[in-house]
């Protein structure tokens, strides 16, 4: 399940409506006579116009200004402004539901896309703090982020409630001796999300955690792995003998044989 509470998002953020939402663009700056202090000091009813107006710029192919979302999250998660911060909700919930649905995991999970948007949206807010704002200095890169999240909270639900069992059957069935597999007892008894925790401590960098998860999570063939991580894996056999790595070591893991063997 999502590990941010919902309870940690600021007040009355639930049950907004998804409305139109402003996408990353280049488009020339329409409004250059606006400094940034100027945008820090208009008020959110017209800062709002401003979002939606450039938003439509952008549904028509026409060029759009993105200062004024990029101010909205400034106020969100710099100045933790709550009225602005159910703004950006509303705003970009809908954006958000799309990348749930489109997930390849969220087809496995036995959740609904609003419960993710809200996960999704409570862990933005967890991890961009004031601090760490700066380090994202257009809305492109904090809607990449925020995709990010969206992508992560679905994963993680999923993982947590199917991942694990079917790794243990992969790792411990397949590479062990079939006389000192676990039985079905024992593998019932297994602390499914305390089972994630531990195998994330075992996985060895990016290269790995990308062929677990789309492995046993998004449930992809090492080839389709490949093909959409080039830049992680010269080849297709680059892909097989990372997992072929993963699952010897943790087959060969004591702590772990200990606790399938609750």
């Amino acid at each position: 399940m999502i590990t941010q509470p919902i309870e940690t998002l600021p007040r009355n953020t639930l049950g907004l409506s998804p409305s139109p939402c402003v996408f990353p663009g280049a488009g020339r700056s329409l409004a250059t006579e606006l400094d940034a202090d100027m945008l820090a000091a208009m008020d959110l009813p017209t800062l709002m116009q401003h979002c939606a107006t450039e938003s439509e710029h952008f549904y028509r192919g026409q060029q759009h200004d993105t200062r004024f979302s990029y101010e909205l999250f400034r106020r969100a998660l710099v100045e933790r402004d709550e009225a602005a911060w159910e703004q950006l909700y509303l705003h970009y919930s809908g954006l958000v539901e799309g990348w749930i649905r489109r997930c390849a995991a969220f087809s496995s999970s036995s959740e609904s896309s609003e419960y993710f948007v809200v996960g999704a949206f409570a862990r933005f807010w967890r991890a961009l703090s004031p601090e760490r704002f700066a380090a994202f200095p257009t809305l492109a890169s904090l809607l990449q982020y925020l995709q990010l999240c969206a992508t992560s909270v679905v994963i993680d639900s999923v993982r947590a409630h199917s991942w694990s069992g079917t790794l243990l059957e992969e790792t411990i069935l397949q590479e062990r001796d079939p006389a000192s597999a676990p039985d079905e007892e024992a593998m019932n008894r297994i602390d499914r999300e305390e089972f994630w925790r531990f195998i994330d401590t075992q996985l060895h960098g990016e290269t790995e955690r990308v062929v677990v998860y789309s492995s046993f999570v998004l449930g992809l063939t090492p080839r389709a792995i490949h093909t959409r991580h080039p830049d992680l894996f010269e080849t297709v056999n680059d892909v097989y003998n990372v997992k072929r790595n993963v699952l010897g070591r943790l087959s060969r893991n004591q702590q772990l044989r200990q606790l399938i063997a609750g």
